[in-house]
């Protein structure tokens, strides 16, 4: 046979691939500075917060007066409005205006400062809220890509694989909801296959449906059959995500769904999705005031459906290029709008939702991982409590990027070395290392370095730190090239977690029975 150096190299790159998968698969099951059931990051640090007293109490009174004047539509969704006129609010046809103060008063009055979240193993449990950050995967894109197939419709297999990946990710606390659509099954009838492939592949908790107030229904049934009738309406075991229609709307599809959510007392996430420019103004005050009139619109309206129910300040804000139209992300405004967004939670004392590991670009190269690393960064000095799109996130959100997710996952893994903040132990002071090694020495041998070297300092299961010659002879594989190889060897060592087996027929028969009632739709 005639010795090909280019197919030799592309052998051995493949081998060294595998190798570092099977290398980050052993790191994410050992303990260490992530911990394999951490369920949140305990924050250490001080938030990072750009408006003073006189701003926020600015843009309150602000969002009060949209609130007042322009009102929110409730649309489609008589029950709400009904609501809203029983409680006091002027409703006129599918617009209701509020009191001064009137919305704030009811968040306040009842809505819960922080919540436990029950996984069906209790070890996974998280607590959202407080000073806590939980990192959720990417949600809601139609399109999946990887190195070897590229970009692509997703499939249940592909929504699968990604519950696999994120149940395997030590620095992922959550497992999410819709992290990618599988258009392989009919609209109508894929929340089914989505719910069950969170309960059935991952132990961690878990996003509900929310695309028809019927399926909101279905993913509460399901619910039932995994924690118990009576456990569901007292505990809390699904948080869902609610997006407001905006500018300053809700539509009856999601106000179904929220309405069912909380009825059973489980969590729903008022969320405003902003593009700054087109669906909220072009400043970053004015783009505040929109977040929380809309948010305190939603939050409101649950505490009136049922006092109490957890509720989460969703914030979801990108803004538009005024050249293109299309969305950007990463960029400086819309971290100031996550700064304030979360001093705006806090002072209402509600946990705080945004995001992520955001970008624009269609491949992992380097403008996904600047445009992603700033938004994780922003989020995270901002105090998000549910960090939705942490991992997996490509252009603009209209794909889940395989080899994304892992690099995403990455920086997951040291934002929670961040949050934990200064280690000011005996250990951390090393005075001992200074009085051994004294002046002109160095730290390589000290008897301190020996004993923390393992765990002193966060290691990448990505990147590569080695010389040009050692990189250029393990391959010359780039950052996504050697994530490709991580994500496959991760999938082939996946182990399910046990599911009882009983459970998991009353699920299944409950898909085959209600998937039988009704016919394929695609809406």
């Amino acid at each position: 046979m005639i010795d090909n150096p280019r197919r030799r190299r592309a052998a051995g790159r493949k081998r060294r691939a595998v190798r570092t998968g099977r290398a980050a698969v052993r790191a994410a099951r050992k303990r260490g500075i992530v911990d394999e059931f951490a369920t949140w990051i305990d924050r250490r640090i001080p938030y990072f917060e750009v408006l003073d007293t006189e701003a926020l109490e600015l843009i309150e009174h602000n969002a009060d007066t949209v609130l007042e004047e322009i009102g929110i539509e409730f649309r489609d969704f008589p029950r709400a409005r009904k609501l809203w006129k029983e409680a006091g609010a002027d409703v006129d046809g599918e617009r209701v205006r509020f009191p001064r103060g009137m919305c704030r008063s009811l968040v306040k009055a009842t809505a819960p400062s922080e919540y436990w979240q029950h996984a069906r193993n209790p070890r996974r449990s998280t607590i959202i809220g407080g000073e806590r950050t939980v990192l959720v995967p990417a949600y809601g894109s139609p399109f999946v890509t990887d190195l070897d197939r590229g970009r692509r419709y997703a499939t249940l297999e592909d929504f699968r694989n990604f519950v696999k990946l994120a149940y395997m990710s030590p620095g992922l606390h959550h497992s999410g909801g819709t992290i990618c659509e599988p258009v392989d099954v009919p609209v109508n009838k894929r929340h089914f296959d989505m719910i069950y492939s969170h309960i059935k592949y991952t132990d961690k908790p878990f996003m509900g449906s929310v695309t028809h107030p019927e399926r909101a229904k279905d993913t509460l049934a399901m619910a039932k059959l995994l924690f118990g009738e009576d456990f569901v309406p007292r505990k809390t075991v699904l948080t869902s995500l609610i997006n407001a229609n905006s500018p300053l709307t809700f539509d009856g599809t999601m106000l179904g769904a929220a309405t069912a959510y909380a009825e059973n007392n489980q969590a729903t996430i008022i969320s405003p999705f902003l593009l700054a420019g087109a669906m909220s103004p072009v400043t970053v005050a004015g783009t505040l005031t929109q977040i929380l009139a809309e948010a305190l619109a939603g939050m409101a309206y649950i505490q009136l459906v049922r006092p109490g129910a957890p509720v989460v300040f969703g914030s979801f804000a990108a803004v538009l290029s005024m050249q293109s139209g299309a969305p950007t992300f990463g960029t400086s405004e819309p971290s100031l709008v996550v700064y304030g967004a979360g001093q705006l939670a806090r002072r209402l004392g509600v946990p705080f939702r945004s995001g992520g590991g955001l970008s624009a670009s269609k491949v992992p190269d380097a403008q996904a991982a600047f445009e992603a690393a700033n938004t994780l960064q922003s989020a995270a000095l901002a105090g998000v409590n549910f960090m939705l799109h942490t991992a997996g996130w490509l252009e603009g959100g209209l794909a889940m990027g395989y080899e994304k997710f892992i690099l995403d996952a990455d920086q997951a893994n040291m934002i929670a070395v961040l949050l934990k903040g200064v280690d000011l132990s005996e250990n951390a002071q090393a005075l001992d290392a200074f009085r051994e090694v004294g002046p002109g020495a160095h730290f390589l041998g000290a008897a301190h370095t020996l004993k923390n070297f393992e765990t002193a300092f966060y290691r990448s299961n990505v990147a590569d730190n080695n010389s040009f010659e050692q990189w250029q002879q393990d391959g010359s594989l780039d950052a996504a090239q050697r994530a490709n190889g991580i994500w496959k060897q991760m999938l082939r060592e996946y182990e399910a977690p046990k599911l009882d087996p009983a459970i998991d027929e009353s699920l299944v028969e409950y898909i085959h029975r209600r998937k039988s009632e009704f016919e394929d739709r695609d809406y």
